[in-house]
């Protein structure tokens, strides 16, 4: 029942931050989702840290990397949220905006988490 509460307080933090942000970097003027790109590239970079924190030498606990990872981590970044704005992108016939959301939103993102391993090593 613990890591359930973890997890939920972690979400529910995390959720509300990336609704902050969205609601102050998404563009209403160009339909850019900066706020949604900025969430899961903060929240790749930081997973990256928690996780490589949490495989050397056991720096956190695994309610702690419950609490981070997978409740705040989770709750921060959003897939569907991501899909949902590239389905808008296509559905305008906005090709390019579309490819680079998607192209930059993983290459960047799978580069964050790597980064953060790697600063942690």
């Amino acid at each position: 029942m613990k890591q359930l509460l973890l997890v939920f307080v972690g979400g529910g933090f995390g959720s509300v931050l990336r609704f902050v942000i969205g609601k102050y970097l998404n563009s209403t003027e160009t339909g850019i989702p900066y706020g949604t790109f900025a969430a899961n590239i903060i929240g790749s970079l930081l997973i990256g840290v928690i996780l490589g924190l949490a495989a050397k030498n056991d720096a956190l606990t695994q309610n702690q990397t419950l609490l981070l990872a997978t409740g705040f981590c989770g709750g921060f970044t959003t897939f569907s949220t991501f899909a949902y704005e590239n389905h808008v992108f296509l559905k305008a016939g906005d090709f390019t905006s579309f490819a680079l959301y998607t192209i930059g939103s993983f290459v960047v993102g799978f580069l964050a988490v790597f980064l953060g391993m790697f600063l942690v090593k």
